[in-house]
Order: structure tokens, then sequence, then C-alpha cells
């Protein structure tokens, strides 16, 4: 009797194993495609000529396939692959001198649409509640003709346009508002603009330092601004400005200046950690800080864009602009080099997948 009680109790055990198993496996909904997990680089491509590229990187960095969306689609991207955005299971893949955004599965990379009407200058994409909002500087040369272009991504058209201040150039969100730093185009601006998403209207202004040329939110919801100053050949050069917005009230609380020669740029936060690229090494410092760091922690090299995440460094090398470009990775512990690879010609972003 005992020896059949115990019997049923294992097996009674094995189903309900089995059964909690069963539920794990329905709680987990990892994405699906041959290039999901891992790291998308994109390549501007020649200027003018030829097409940009998107290359694919394991998170282990074990793999890399170049070129993914003509392999999977049988098509070029466009010329100057600018950047990528993301909105649930798409990107959106800006092609600037193209005039193009192209929307993929972001994991499989299989064309969706292209988006064409709409643009004359496209450079970065953000999405929020439903619309994608994609920075466009108009005519370059014309500094009152600058917007931001509304796509409903339902139907995946463009809406309507919100006129802004010259040179919008990288954006992000943060809940219904978004910040648009106004980098100049070919000129200088200052300026952080505010849009609401509810009503697309520009709702304020933020001034900051002179080209202000990326934002990030650290892990308390501040919003830093790092902006390289205007150069030498501008006129009366000026330094680099690290900015913290309070995004309660949109108010600069506190800024540290750079040297009137030092033009920093490719700001990243990992939680309370900011790093940023100024004369060929990586800075960081705390986001209490009360001083700018004396010395780098990477040394030594050439960076176009960078990124971190997950303790690690991703810093792309352009070369001479013409040929293939490099990736090279960083432990940000130890600041060893794990590995660099080859990528695809002027590699310009870097996107954790």
């Amino acid at each position: 009797m005992k020896i059949k009680q115990l019997l049923i109790l294992l097996l009674a055990a094995s189903l309900l194993a089995v059964s909690c198993s069963k539920d794990d496996d329905d709680e987990i909904n990892l994405p699906s495609g041959d290039f999901a997990n891992g790291i998308l680089v994109s390549n501007e491509g020649p200027f003018n000529n030829g097409s940009g590229t998107v290359t694919f990187i394991s998170e282990n960095l074990g793999s890399q396939e170049d070129a993914i969306y003509k392999k999977v689609n049988g098509e070029d991207l466009g010329n100057v692959v600018q950047s990528i955005g993301f909105n649930e299971d798409h990107a959106y893949i800006i092609s600037n001198v193209s005039r193009t955004v192209t929307v993929v599965d972001r994991y499989t990379f299989e064309k969706i649409t292209d988006i064409s009407d709409g643009f004359e200058n496209p450079r970065y994409f953000v999405a929020v509640n439903g619309k994608g909002y994609v920075t466009d500087w108009g005519d370059p040369n014309n500094d009152s003709d600058d917007y931001v272009a509304v796509i409903d991504l339902a139907t995946n058209a463009v809406q309507s346009t919100i006129s802004v201040n010259f040179g919008p150039e990288r954006l992000l969100a943060k809940g219904n508002a978004i910040y648009v730093a106004h980098q100049g185009g070919y000129g200088q601006n200052d300026i952080i603009s505010v849009i609401n998403t509810d009503s697309n209207t520009v709702t304020a202004t933020i001034q900051v330092g002179s080209v202000p040329n990326s934002l990030q939110l650290d892990d308390a919801g501040n919003l830093w601004v790092l902006s390289a100053g205007t150069p030498s050949y501008a006129g009366t050069e000026s330094g680099g400005v690290l900015s913290m917005i309070d995004t309660s009230s949109n108010t600069v609380t506190a800024h540290l200046d750079f040297e009137t020669s030092e033009h920093p740029n490719l700001l990243s936060v990992e939680g309370s950690i900011l790093y940023y690229y100024l004369n060929g090494s990586v800075y960081e410092i705390d986001n209490s800080a009360l001083t700018l760091p004396g010395h780098g922690i990477l040394d030594g090299v050439n960076f176009y864009a960078m990124s971190v995440s997950k303790g690690k460094l991703y810093g792309t090398n352009a070369g001479d602009f013409a040929s293939r470009g490099t990736l090279a990775v960083y432990d940000l512990n130890s600041k060893a080099n794990i590995k660099t690879m080859t990528v695809g010609i002027v590699p310009g972003g870097v996107y954790f997948n």
C-alpha cells in the first residue's frame, strides 16, 4: 500500500512539474527571428553614391551578418542610412539622402513598407502612443523651414508636421513629451524643443550650450544634454556644455562647462553613469558629480558613434569614410577591448535589438 501511495505521489509531482514548466513557457514571450537578441549597426554608406547597410552581430559577439536588409529583401536600403528607430516589433530605418523611412520587422528584417512622402531631409525617429516623430531639416540652407514629421504608425503615412527651430537632430520621448536637440544643421543652434504629443505643438524651448549633439535620460529621470560648443571656424569659439534638465519644470538645473577648445560628443548613459567622447578618449562621470573628470577611461580611440549597454561600450570607427569601418567592444569594468569587428562603410549608429 505504501508503495502504491508513493507511486501516486510521484506521478502527481511529475504532472505538476510538467504543468508548471508549461505555464512558465507560456509566460515567456521571446522575440523570434534571425536578428533578435543582438546588436544592429547602421552603416551610412558612401555619400551620394551607393547604399547604406545594416550589420547584425549576436549578443555574445560570436556571429555577424552584413547587409541584412538586402539579404532578406533583395534590394538596397537607400543612400546615407542616417539612423534607426524602434516601436514594438518594427524598426524604422531613415535613409537621409533618399528621403525615405523604411519600415521592417525588427527581428526578421522583412520589409513592411517605405514612407517617402512628407520628407525633405529626415534625420531621427522616436515613437509615442501610436505616432512616429521624425526630425527633418527641410532645405539645410534655409533656417526657417525645419520641422518634425508626424507619422500615423497604423497607416505608415505622414499625417502632419510640426514647425520647429532650425537644425532639429536627435530626439527622445519621456511620457507624452518629446525633447528635440537643435544642433543647428549646417550652422549652430543652442536649444531643446519640447513637443506635447497630445496636441503636437511645441510647448517650451530650453536654452543649453551651443550645438547640442546628444541627449539621454538617467535612471532618476533627469534629461542630460551634451553640447559640443561653437567650433573655431564658425567665429567666436566656445567650449562644450553638459546640462541637466528637470523635465517636470523643463529648466536647466545644473551644467558643467568644458574648456573653450574642447568639443565633446556621443553622450551615452547607463544607470547613473554618463559617458562621452572627447579628443580620442572616453570619459565617465556620475550624475551627481560637481566637476568634469580629469582623465579618460579609454584613450587612443577614434569613435564616430558610441553606445553603452550591460556594462559594455560599443564604439565605431569610420576610418577613411570610403571603405568599411569597425566596431570595437570594451568591458567597462576592466576597460579591456573584448573584440573588434569590421562592419559597413561609415558605421554611424549602434542599437540593441
